[in-house]
Parts: structure tokens; C-alpha cells; sequence
């Protein structure tokens, strides 16, 4: 059996098995998400999800590493990922129960990833630009790779709004990079993809609505850093342009979302990290989908992005920064005269 299937299917089975626990202990200790107004649930669920999904990540490496051997030169790397996310972990895990305020959130988040970053040196320090010289970033590499691990993280945190929308668009996401790193033979970026999409996709059989848990903050956090870091680990192997735009690609839905809601809220005067309902899933939902067409229109979106930035692979960097710029301003034109990403000021 290829280790990165081993990672796979330990995974899916281990999320299966832990969250009826999970479930039990969140309504056990009070961690569950109320109905408001800005939600689209009407009663409590648990919202701890990411417990298992953590775990089940933990549990197939281990797994792996026990039974295939990941390689003493993967090691350091994996220790850095799993140090880092699990402080991630942590800091969504207290958010899920004690509603942290945003600087603290985000301070713990900048922490995680500093970790990575300073610490165990998984950082970018040059790639190539379109046309084939080396672009290198030296002050900026710190500061530029830890926005890009936080940034990318807040935007799965910010799309976790519908049952299963997170997680499936993250296991698409991972999907797609596997895909990827499987054509360029990444043997850990391989391991790690199929980890993490496992505990995606078995997460889902508990999170798709009417979802008996959500993810919580400790999910969402957790997986949008995984995403980050294992496509910067991708960006150090490779030094190329294209390893940034299939992870850009990838999570295009929650990038552009993010975009558009923190222009939203700066244009109505409102702070950046104020929640509203101006997300694409709730004008979704204003304009008659019910939560699984929602969803599932994203699904779609989101493996079409996919399968883009799969076929990039094979296109020089300068013709694959092109495509993703028409990419870009299509979707986001289709969406302006759909209504769905409206600048409203509330």
C-alpha cells in the first residue's frame, strides 16, 4: 500500500470513529455554537469538530511513520507543521470556548506561525517570477511568509459558515495539491495532502447538513495553516512561481470571499474582523439556494479552480500567471453581476 493511501484511509477512519465522542464531550463541557442572527442554524450544535479532525491528522502520520517510515529527512519539517498546528489548534480550541477577542486570536495566530517560520526555517526566500529569473525576497521572507500562513488560515476561518462548506472545500483543496505534488513526486507534501484530506472528507459525514457538529474555530484554523504550510513547503522545493498559484488556486472561493469582506466592512466603516452576513455563502442563500445548493455550487466552483491549477502545471509560469489573472476577473465578474459579491455597506 503507497504511504500516502495509508495516511488517507487512517485518517477518514479515525475522524469517523472520534467525533461521536467529540460530539459527547462538546455537549458535555458547553462547547456549542447558539443560534443568532447572524448564523443560519436555528439550534445549538456541538462546534469542536476540529478535536478530531486534529487527532485524525496526528494519528495517520504517526501511522505512517510506524508502519511506511516518512524519512529522517522529513522529520524536521513534520516536527515544525505539527508543533506550529497544534498551537493553531489550541488557539482555535480556547476560541471555541471562550470567544477570544480578535487581537488575542490573531496574536496566538501570528505566534503559531512564527514558530514555523523563525524557528524550523519553512519559509520563502526566493521564487521565480514569470519569466524565469529568481525573484529573492531576503528581509521580507519572514514577514511575507508569516502573512501568508496567517492570511490563508483566516480564510478558511472566515468561509466556515454553511454544514460541510469548510471541510469539503478544504479537502478539494488538499485534493488538488496532492495531485500536484504526485505529478512532481513530493513525496511528504503527498503524505501530508492525503492526511489532511482524509480528516476533511470523514469530517464531512458528521458536518454536512443538517451537520451534527460543526468544526468550530479549532478546524477551521487548523486546516487553513496545514494548507499554508504544506504549500509553502511545496514553494521551498520547487522555487517556482507555479507552486504559489495552485494553492491560490485551490482556495480561490475563501481567498476572494475574504477579499471582498474585508473590503466590504473598511468601505462601511466597520473593523476587519466584525462578522456580518455579507459572506458569498449568506448572498447565496439571500438569492434562493437552500444550504446544500449552496454548498454545492462551491464544491463545484471550487474543483473547477482545481482542476485549473492542476492543468497550470503543465504551462510555463508566464502563461500560468496570465490564465490565473483571467481566472480571477472572471469569476469575480460573474459574481459582481450575480449579485453575490455586492460592496454593501453592511
Amino acid at each position: 500500500m503507497p504511504e500516502w493511501s495509508l495516511a488517507f484511509f487512517v485518517s477518514i477512519g479515525v475522524v469517523l470513529i472520534l467525533t461521536p465522542a467529540v460530539i459527547f464531550l462538546a455537549n458535555k463541557t458547553g462547547a456549542v455554537d447558539e443560534p443568532d442572527a447572524r448564523k443560519v442554524h436555528t439550534y445549538p450544535i456541538p462546534r469542536i469538530g476540529g478535536v478530531g479532525i486534529y487527532l485524525a491528522f496526528l494519528i495517520s502520520l504517526i501511522a505512517v511513520e510506524l508502519i511506511a517510515h516518512l524519512g529522517r529527512e522529513n522529520l524536521y519539517e513534520i516536527r515544525g507543521l505539527l508543533i506550529s498546528g497544534t498551537l493553531m489548534f489550541l488557539v482555535g480550541l480556547i476560541d471555541d470556548y471562550k470567544n477570544l477577542p480578535a487581537k488575542v486570536k490573531l496574536l496566538g495566530q501570528i505566534i503559531a506561525a512564527a514558530i514555523l517560520v523563525v524557528i524550523f526555517n519553512v519559509r520563502v526566500d526566493f521564487v521565480t517570477n514569470p519569466f524565469g529569473d529568481f525573484i529573492y525576497l531576503e528581509w521580507l521572507a519572514i514577514p511575507a511568509t508569516i502573512f501568508w500562513l496567517v492570511g490563508l488560515t483566516n480564510t478558511v476561518n472566515l468561509i466556515d459558515g454553511l454544514d460541510g462548506l469548510a471541510a469539503g472545500v478544504c479537502g478539494l483543496a488538499a485534493v488538488t495539491i496532492f495531485l500536484v505534488a504526485m505529478e512532481q513526486n513530493f513525496f511528504l507534501i503527498t503524505i501530508l495532502t492525503a492526511a489532511l484530506a482524509g480528516a476533511a472528507f470523514g469530517f464531512l459525514f458528521y458536518n454536512t447538513n443538517p451537520a451534527r457538529i460543526f468544526m468550530g474555530d479549532s478546524g477551521s484554523l487548523f486546516l487553513g495553516f496545514m494548507l499554508a504550510s504544506i504549500s509553502i513547503i511545496g514553494v521551498v522545493k520547487s522555487a517556482a512561481t507555479i507552486a504559489l498559484i495552485v494553492p491560490i488556486l485551490a482556495l480561490g472561493i475563501p481567498i476572494l470571499d475574504t477579499t471582498f469582506a474585508i473590503l466590504r466592512r473598511f468601505i462601511g466603516g466597520q473593523p476587519i474582523f466584525k462578522p456580518d452576513k455579507g459572506h458569498l455563502h449568506h448572498r447565496l442563500l439571500k438569492l434562493g439556494f437552500t444550504q446544500r445548493q449552496a454548498v454545492f455550487l462551491m464544491y463545484v466552483i471550487s474543483a473547477m479552480l482545481g482542476l485549473s491549477a492542476i492543468a497550470l502545471t503543465e504551462v510555463s509560469n508566464s502563461i500560468a500567471v496570465i490564465i490565473l489573472i483571467v481566472v480571477i476577473v472572471s469569476i469575480i465578474y460573474g459574481a459582481r453581476k450575480l449579485g453575490i459579491l455586492r460592496l454593501a455597506k453592511r
